[in-house]
């Protein structure tokens, strides 16, 4: 059976806050993790007045106290706005406070705009050019230390934290394939290039001391519900919160509205066709139709879920529809 996970970006709805965003999230773990999904990641985004997992470290290390066996993670760290020692300081840490259970993706975005990308780092060289050199110092640094070594990452030598590449392109497909790593793809909102990124992860995939054969997660948005119809409503908070940000007026996620596509323009209805492509929509039935396709398509290990819903009760009640349909495909297989 294809394994699910859960990527949570914390959103902070209008009417709320972060504190209420967090305490949403914890719940989601902890229903995620009794529901049976491996592992619960959160995003790294700055600036964002509807994203709450800014710091994400400091947020994972909350779901990690109150949930006891799923994995935790980030989906993604974005590794050019930090020093790779100071993050493999912070895995090491979240490694020790919870061993066995903590994983690492690593982003060359910088998951914000350009102002406050130079508010994060200070300059702005290196960057994303310097990515594959930064995540191989990353991989140094999780390895056991060596007598003598000038610089070791404490906690983070010897950590067993399991590191993957995201990505929404060919790019971090080939370095996740010559480093030997896991790849993650962002198809849950650019899937332009998934398949041909994950032709190239599996035909040039050279196996490491961290995995010998690939190994590929998809994300999906994915909302369900009763019926298609309330499905298509709460989607609605997304589509808005999408074309919002597209615009450049991100704001706190927004309640779903009825009849959405009348209040889309024509290039509107065009972004969202190709950014949430590959979503997945709608009644217990036809999200099962829509996971048996997508991996089909991907051939996936693993499926990375993703719910933004206004409504907490409404997001829990998604993720329990998807886990349900997952079972079915399966049995049906």
């Amino acid at each position: 059976m294809t394994q699910l996970s859960v990527l949570d970006l914390s959103p902070i709805v209008q009417g709320g806050d972060a504190s209420l965003s967090f305490q949403c999230s914890l719940d989601l773990a902890r229903r995620a993790e009794a529901l049976g999904y491996r592992r619960y990641w959160m995003a790294e985004h700055h600036n964002m007045p509807g994203i709450a997992s800014a710091a994400t470290a400091v947020a994972l290390a909350h779901i990690g106290g109150g949930t006891s066996t799923i994995r935790i993670g980030a989906g993604g760290i974005m590794l050019p706005n930090h020093a790779p020692l100071m993050v493999a300081e912070q895995f090491g840490t979240l490694a020790a406070l919870f061993p066995g259970r903590i994983d690492l993706g690593l982003g060359r975005a910088p998951g914000t705009d350009q102002m406050t990308a130079q508010a994060l780092r200070r300059h702005l060289s290196g960057g994303a050019d310097s990515f594959p050199q930064d995540v191989v110092e990353l991989l140094h640094y999780f390895q056991d230390a060596k007598p003598g070594q000038a610089v070791r990452a404490v906690p983070g030598a010897g950590a067993q934290v399991d590191v993957w590449i995201l990505g929404s392109s060919t790019f971090g497909a080939q370095l996740a394939a010559m480093l030997g790593l896991p790849y993650a793809f962002a198809s849950h909102f650019a899937p332009a290039e998934l398949d041909r990124a994950l032709a190239i992860y599996r035909e040039r995939f050279q196996p490491s001391e961290r995995l010998q054969r690939p190994y590929v997660m998809a994300g999906v948005t994915a909302v369900a519900a009763d019926t298609d119809a309330e499905a298509r409503r709460l989607f609605s908070s997304l589509q808005q919160s999408f074309v919002a940000l597209r615009t450049g007026m991100p704001g706190p996620l927004p309640p779903p509205v009825d009849d959405m596509d009348s209040r889309l323009d024509p290039q509107a209805k065009y972004m969202l066709s190709q950014a949430l492509a590959c979503a997945v929509i709608g009644s217990p039935a036809t999200v099962e139709t829509g996971l048996k396709a997508m991996i089909a398509r991907t051939g996936a290990d693993e499926l990375m879920i993703t719910s933004s819903i206004f409504d907490h009760q409404a997001r829990l009640r998604s993720y329990e529809i998807v886990a349900a349909a997952n079972r079915a495909v399966a049995l049906a297989a």
